[in-house]
């Protein structure tokens, strides 16, 4: 949205009722970080942007980590919106993207290492890759970062913190954190994209040291 040259009547003239409640609401969350604006957009389109995602990469877990990355990424690039289309077509097109990245590394991931692969052209490649195994000076630093992203973690609100624990330190499913924190699961999802948002700001200013 250029914030130099106000939006008229005219501009949304080609929007459907619906696109020009949406574009209401993107325009509150900005001009006022209405944050029951931020909600509104998030409530409206979560279901639907799940279950494309879910259609393209068939696992719940993933869709869940994608749409709330969805979301983390329209409502950091909320300025760039243009009404010229939908406000739904250019957050579909933000998952969309997301999950066809996200393909693309799971394929590279799943390649042969021993076969290697064919281009296009039929050129022949093999995948080189180092040993897995850490050496020890590699293991104290992995253990070194590790203990930094908990002291990073420490910093949340307690039912932040706890959701950050039990999905990325002790890797349980959405399910279960809604079964072992006794909550519903659209509020554990919702709290995790609120504690993911968090942890942004937090991480930026140390990320060299982690």
């Amino acid at each position: 949205m250029d914030a130099k040259k106000p939006i008229s009547d005219t501009d949304l003239a080609h929007l459907s009722d619906k696109a020009k409640h949406d574009f209401g609401l993107v325009t509150r969350a900005l001009e006022g970080n209405d944050q029951a604006a931020f909600a509104e957009l998030m409530q409206r389109y979560r279901d639907p942007i799940f279950y494309m995602l879910l259609k393209m990469i068939n696992n719940r877990d993933d869709a869940d980590d994608l749409m709330i990355e969805t979301f983390g990424k329209a409502f950091k690039r909320l300025k760039q919106y243009s009404p010229k289309f939908a406000f739904s077509t250019w957050l579909f097109k933000i998952a969309s993207n997301g999950a066809i990245d996200f393909i693309r590394k799971k394929r590279i991931k799943a390649l042969s290492l021993d076969q290697g692969f064919t281009d296009s052209d039929g050129d022949s490649f093999e995948i080189q890759v180092p040993d897995s195994g850490l050496d020890p000076l590699q293991t104290l630093e992995k253990k070194q970062r590790v203990a930094k992203m908990r002291e990073v973690v420490a910093q949340l609100k307690p039912r932040y913190r706890r959701l950050v624990e039990l999905r990325y330190f002790e890797e349980l499913s959405y399910d279960e954190i809604a079964k072992e924190l006794d909550l519903p699961l659209g509020t554990v999802k919702a709290q995790l994209f609120r504690a993911r948002d968090i942890l942004a700001g937090v991480i930026a200013p140390k990320k060299d040291e982690l």
